[in-house]
């Protein structure tokens, strides 16, 4: 019985260690507003893409980011939900100033098929994973992009679940859409505005 409390206490401090909102049914309200409104980034996990096996994430070994052929790459649905997210940018009439992508080609394709605007590669969205010698410099380099967004439109930035997760402590579903309101000069890069869920 002491055990499950303590359990209980230690679940709820994890909880409150992070200030993210909870998720809802209509939880995106909040977040395509900020979008509209502008000087937000738009933070975009990758379209679904199959891992090797089932449930797996991650590359298959010796992939090369110079072909998209050894990498995990986005699937007819991955395709449909990159499209549809950004038919709905353009249907709320969300100001995209800029689309930086992770140079994995699953995350270029996302970037591509939602046509907001051209789209660049960048090394600060690389995959955040203990595997990375460079994640920790990457993950600075983001943390300096996101907090000097000045806007007067919306940054886009389509990477992977470990880097949002690494920024804001949310692991999102593929082609969910966490939304960031720059903190310049603040303890943390950004703050949580909202989530707007995978296309269907």
């Amino acid at each position: 019985m002491g055990q499950n409390r303590a359990g209980l206490a230690a679940a709820a401090l994890a909880v409150s260690l992070v200030a993210v909102p909870a998720r809802a049914a209509d939880d995106s309200a909040p977040a395509w507003a900020a979008l509209v409104e502008g000087g937000h980034v738009a933070l975009i996990r990758h379209g679904n893409a199959p891992g090797p096996s089932l449930g797996q994430g991650g590359d298959p070994p010796g992939f090369r980011l110079d072909d998209c052929k050894t990498q995990r790459n986005l699937d007819g649905t991955g395709r449909g939900e990159a499209r549809a997210l950004g038919a709905a940018f353009r249907e709320r009439g969300v100001r995209v100033d800029r689309v930086l992508s992770s140079p994995w080609c699953r995350c270029v394709q996302t970037a591509q098929l939602m046509a907001v605007g051209p789209v660049e590669e960048s090394s600060a969205l690389v995959p955040t994973t203990d595997r990375n010698p460079n994640a920790p410099a990457a993950l600075r380099a983001l943390e300096a992009m996101v907090s000097g967004w000045r806007g007067p439109g919306t940054l886009v930035l389509v990477t992977h679940g470990f880097t949002v997760r690494a920024l804001t402590g949310i692991m999102p579903a593929q082609a969910e859409t966490v939304v960031l309101k720059p903190t310049p000069g603040g303890a943390t890069a950004a703050r949580v505005v909202g989530r707007i869920a995978t296309p269907r």
